[in-house]
This record gives structure tokens, C-alpha cells and sequence, in this order.
């Protein structure tokens, strides 16, 4: 048997950014260009139930990481991310249930409805989200491990720019696939009632 979100300690766990990673992937020509944002920081609440939790990150614009400076000052310039405005891009999830699919999967998969706000546009997002499971750590602590993706439209947000190129076809695809391997760190128990 795979891991429970019914294993998880009720309480307020916060994101381990070393131990964590958020990337994504976009078209660029006939291949995909991959990135990562280094600078973020969330947390969880887990309800009594654990189907009754909450999460938040806020990722600082500016990290973005595609593995090119000039690329990097591009998109965080106003064409894109217009990071001196909207410095912040946050995500407020509010509602878990079990996901249809991967119901054999050794480790159950979750859906995590909630809003993604970029350039202060605000979109409902869905996670999907595997649960990893918890384990102690060297320094003391209790660490759960999770794994979420999603795809989300750059237009959808305002982020449009492209490069026409031959016949019907641009640069950039609009859709941004996002990965996010997230350790948290029980900070909180909540005290039973």
C-alpha cells in the first residue's frame, strides 16, 4: 500500500525551497526550452481532515532560470513577466478531493483546485498532485514529500509576446507545463481537540 494523505500530521507545514523545486517547460521552435524558478516560498495547512487543506507559494519573479542570461532579461522584461511591476506570482489553494485517475498508482493521486495570480491576473488552477508520503529527518524535524503538475495558457495571463515566423506558425507555444517537487516541514501540530 502507497502512501495516505490520512498519514499527514494535522497542522501548518512550510516549503523546504532547498529541498524543493518549481520548473516548466515551454515550445520554442520544434523543441522545448526548460527553466526553473529558485527564489519561492509556501506552506500547508492540514485540516483534521486532510481533504480540508490549504496551501499558498509565492515565487519571486525575478529567479527565473532558463539557463541563458539574455533569455532570462527578456522574459523577465515587460514583453513577459514585467517583473519590476509584478514582482510576485502566487498560488492559494483551497479545495483537495482524490483524483479519478492513477487509483491503482502505488501512491494515490489528488487534485488541488485553487488560483495562480501572474501580473495580477488571477486563473483557477488545478494541481495534480501525488503524496509521497512522510519520514523524519536528521535535524528532528517530520518532512512529507509531494509531487504536482499542471498546464497553464500565457495567454490566459496577459503574456502574449511572440515572433511570427513562416506561413501560420510562431516562436513560442503558449501552453506552460509546471512541475513542482515540494518536501514540507511539519513547523505546527495542531493539538487535538
Amino acid at each position: 500500500m502507497g502512501a495516505e494523505v490520512s498519514d499527514l500530521e494535522a497542522g501548518r507545514w512550510t516549503v523546504d525551497p532547498v529541498h524543493s523545486e518549481i520548473t516548466f517547460t515551454v515550445r520554442h521552435l520544434m523543441t522545448t526550452v526548460r527553466g526553473s524558478f529558485t527564489d519561492f516560498s509556501g506552506e500547508v495547512e492540514i485540516g483534521a481532515d486532510p481533504l480540508d487543506s490549504r496551501a499558498r507559494a509565492e515565487i519571486r519573479m525575478a529567479s527565473i532560470d532558463t539557463r541563458s542570461e539574455e533569455r532570462d532579461a527578456h522574459v523577465r522584461s515587460a514583453d513577459f513577466l514585467d517583473v519590476g511591476n509584478h514582482p510576485v506570482m502566487t498560488f492559494e489553494g483551497h479545495r483537495v478531493e482524490r483524483a479519478a485517475i492513477g487509483r491503482r498508482a502505488r501512491n494515490p493521486r489528488y487534485q488541488v483546485d485553487g488560483e495562480l495570480t501572474i501580473k495580477d491576473v488571477t486563473r483557477p488552477v488545478r494541481l495534480l498532485t501525488e503524496f509521497h508520503g512522510i519520514s523524519p529527518d536528521p535535524w528532528g524535524g517530520t518532512r512529507a514529500g509531494f509531487t504536482a503538475t499542471t498546464s497553464i495558457s500565457r495567454g490566459d495571463f496577459g503574456i502574449e509576446f511572440n515572433v511570427p515566423l513562416q506561413g501560420d506558425k510562431v516562436m513560442l507555444g503558449d501552453t506552460i507545463a509546471i512541475a513542482l517537487e515540494i518536501q514540507a516541514v511539519l513547523a505546527t501540530a495542531d493539538s487535538p481537540a
